[in-house]
C-alpha cells in the first residue's frame, strides 16, 4: 500500500467532493467540516461518478439517481445501488491531504 499525495486540503471546500486520477482509478476527495473521506467516485448502481452529488452529514448521494453511501465504510444506504463503493484511509500532513491506495 502507498500514499498518494492529494493535493492541499485548502482545495476543497466543505460539502464538496471533488475527483482525482488514481492510476486507472478516480477517487472521490470529500471534506466535511474538519473530516476528510477517499471514496471510489463510482456508483455501483450506474457507474456514473459520484462527484457532483449532495454531502449530507456522512453521506454523498449519487447526482443521477439518489443514491446514498456512507463515506466512512462505503456502504450502499438506499436504492438503487446495492454494492459498496470502496474508501480509502486518508491523513493530513503539513496542509496536504494524502490517499492511501492500493
Amino acid at each position: 500500500m502507498s500514499w498518494v499525495d492529494a493535493g492541499p486540503t485548502d482545495k476543497i471546500a466543505d460539502g464538496e467532493a471533488k475527483s482525482i486520477a488514481v492510476g486507472k482509478r478516480m477517487i472521490a476527495l470529500v471534506r466535511n467540516g474538519e473530516r476528510y473521506f477517499a471514496i471510489e467516485d463510482i456508483c455501483t448502481h450506474d457507474g456514473a461518478p459520484l462527484t457532483g452529488g449532495d454531502i449530507e452529514g456522512d453521506q454523498i448521494i449519487c447526482p443521477r439517481h439518489g443514491a446514498r453511501f456512507c463515506l466512512r465504510t462505503g456502504e450502499a444506504l438506499t436504492p438503487p445501488a446495492y454494492e459498496p463503493v470502496r474508501v480509502f484511509e486518508t491523513k493530513i500532513e503539513d496542509g496536504r491531504l494524502w490517499v492511501r491506495t492500493g
